[in-house]
């Protein structure tokens, strides 16, 4: 693997996705990027983010973790890379140049994606293939839109790879009122609603699971190949 690119930081949602993308670099050799533990959701990471004064000018970032499809094109465990992001009928880019190097990386294993991001989660089949057509997007995230905002306003180069953890042809439960004012999760309402709907939990458990595990695997692909160089 070619040594394409310089990677200050790494961006994880906090908690299972952190995790697995900070296993992948146990064992790993040489300069690795930082890695940092996000909030999940758009409002707790723009706070997060306009207190946080970890990232220089001219800075790489890598935005990672999983995410849900909106397409039948897109299975549990595949990768994605975004082109963009939209939000209430608004857009904003990834960088093409980081975009492409890491595309040229991982081509085989890899799709280049439209995304959008929600304030809350979409747990219905039926809202995720309403909106992948009425959208013309192919996977749903709640902090990517306000990570390229953000980062795309102060000069920082961005770009953003996910693993599909939960597919568009069944319900997920509604996770939303386990996600706390401050972007963490709240465990005691977290088993509240997997508890009402076992089938739904069950699924989005197996395929979180498939999910993280791939996102370890192209991290430890991505930097692995890097670092020894």
């Amino acid at each position: 693997m070619p040594n394409f690119f310089p990677i200050n930081t790494i961006l994880v949602p906090q908690g299972a996705e952190y995790k697995a993308v900070c296993r992948a670099f146990r064992g790993v050799t040489g300069s690795i990027p930082t890695v940092i533990a996000i909030p999940v959701g758009m409002k707790p990471l723009l706070k997060y983010l306009q207190q946080g004064q970890f990232l220089a000018p001219k800075s790489r970032v890598l935005i990672m973790g999983i995410c849900g499809s909106l397409s039948d094109r897109y299975k549990v465990g595949d990768i994605v890379l975004y082109q963009d992001c939209v939000y209430q009928g608004k857009q904003q880019e990834c960088d093409r140049t980081f975009t492409a190097q890491l595309h040229s990386s991982i081509s085989e294993k890899v799709s280049l994606v439209k995304s959008m991001t929600s304030d809350r989660v979409i747990w219905s089949a039926a809202e995720k293939r309403r909106l992948g057509e009425t959208l013309a997007a192919d996977v749903v995230d709640m902090e990517g839109f306000t990570a390229l905002e953000f980062f795309n306003a102060a000069g920082i180069t961005v770009a953003i790879l996910r693993v599909v953890s939960d597919d568009c042809q069944h319900n997920i439960p509604d996770l939303t009122p386990a996600i706390n004012s401050d972007g963490s999760l709240n465990p005691l309402a977290l088993a509240i609603a997997m508890l009402r709907q076992p089938l739904a939990a069950t699924r989005l458990i197996r395929g979180s699971l498939t999910a993280l595990k791939v996102l370890e695997q192209v991290t430890n692909l991505l930097f692995s190949g890097y670092s020894l160089k």
